[in-house]
C-alpha cells in the first residue's frame, strides 16, 4: 500500500504572505477557463454570431468573474444548507468564516447558474446558449479541485482491500489503506468528462444540449465516485445507503436527462 506524501499545503512564504496550493489550484482553474473559453468561441455556432450578438474574449472575462463569485457564494451557502444546516443556524455568523473551509459543488453549481441567468439577462443572449458556452470549459476546473484536495490530503476514499495496489493511508484517517478517492474523481468527473463534453460540444448542438451532458455526465460520475468516497462524518450514508453526494446527484442526473430530451424535441419542431 502506499502512504499520502503529505504534502507541505503552503506552496511558497513570502515573509507573512502564504501561497498555499490549494489557491494555486484555483488559479490553475481560472486560467484553464480563460484558455479553453476563448478557444469555445471557435465552436460553433459561436463563431458564427456576428454584430450584436458575436461572443469575444470581453464575454470570457465577464463570465468566468460572475462565475467566480457564485462559485464562492453559492458553494460556501450550499455547505451551510445541504451538510450542517442545524448548525449554522445556531451559529449563523459562521457563514461567513470561509477560513474554517466547507464548500460544496452542488451549491456552488447554483450560484454558477445564477451567474449565467445574470449574464444572459444582462446581455440579452439566450440563458441556454450561455449555459452551452460555459458547460466545456468547467470540468478542467473541477479536476484542479480535486488536484488541491490530494495535496492537502483532505476528502479521502473509504476503506479498501489491503491487496490493492494503489491503497493509500492517509494522515488523521487511521493506519488503513483507502480509495484515493480525490484521483477517482480527477480522472472521472475531471478528465474524462472534459474530453468526452469538449469532443461532444465541436459540433453544433440543438441550445441546452451541451449543458444537459454536462448534468448527466457530471452526475453519474460524481454517483459513481462516491462509492469509494469516504462520507461526511457528521452525516454517514443516509437514506437506501447514499451518501449525502449521491442524493444530490440525482436531480442532476433527471434535469440533465430530461433537459436533453427537450432540447432535442424544441430542434425538432424549429425543422419543420
Amino acid at each position: 500500500m502506499l502512504i499520502h506524501p503529505q504534502i507541505d499545503p503552503v506552496a511558497l512564504q513570502l515573509g507573512p504572505v502564504a501561497v498555499h496550493w490549494y489557491g494555486l489550484t484555483y488559479l490553475a482553474a481560472f486560467g484553464l477557463f480563460m484558455w479553453l473559453g476563448n478557444r469555445r468561441l471557435r465552436h460553433q455556432p459561436f463563431a458564427s454570431f456576428t454584430g450584436s450578438l458575436a461572443w469575444t474574449r470581453r464575454d470570457v472575462e465577464d463570465i468566468l468573474f460572475l462565475g467566480v463569485v457564485g462559485v464562492v457564494l453559492g458553494g460556501r451557502i450550499g455547505y451551510c444548507l445541504f451538510y450542517k444546516p442545524g448548525y449554522y443556524l445556531a451559529h449563523p455568523l459562521e457563514v461567513f468564516a470561509v477560513w474554517q473551509g466547507g464548500m460544496s459543488f452542488h451549491g456552488g453549481m447554483i450560484g454558477v447558474v445564477v451567474a449565467e441567468i445574470w449574464f444572459a439577462w444582462s446581455r440579452k443572449r439566450p440563458l441556454l446558449q450561455v449555459a452551452d458556452f460555459v458547460a466545456p470549459c468547467v470540468p478542467t476546473g473541477l479536476a484542479m479541485g480535486r488536484v488541491g484536495n490530494f495535496i492537502n490530503g483532505e476528502l479521502w476514499g473509504r476503506l479498501a482491500s489491503p491487496d490493492l495496489p494503489w491503497g493509500m493511508v492517509f494522515r488523521g484517517a487511521g493506519d488503513l489503506p483507502r480509495h484515493p478517492s480525490q484521483v477517482y474523481q480527477f480522472l472521472l468527473e475531471g478528465m474524462l468528462l472534459f474530453v468526452l463534453l469538449w469532443l461532444y460540444a465541436r459540433k453544433a448542438r440543438a441550445p441546452g444540449q451541451v449543458a444537459a451532458a454536462f448534468l448527466l455526465g457530471y452526475g453519474v460520475f460524481r454517483f459513481i465516485a462516491e462509492y469509494f468516497r469516504e462520507p461526511d462524518a457528521h452525516l454517514g450514508l443516509l437514506s437506501m445507503g447514499l451518501s449525502m453526494g449521491q442524493w444530490l446527484c440525482i436531480p442532476m442526473v433527471v434535469g440533465g436527462a430530461g433537459l436533453w430530451l427537450w432540447a432535442a424535441q424544441q430542434h425538432k419542431v424549429q425543422d419543420k
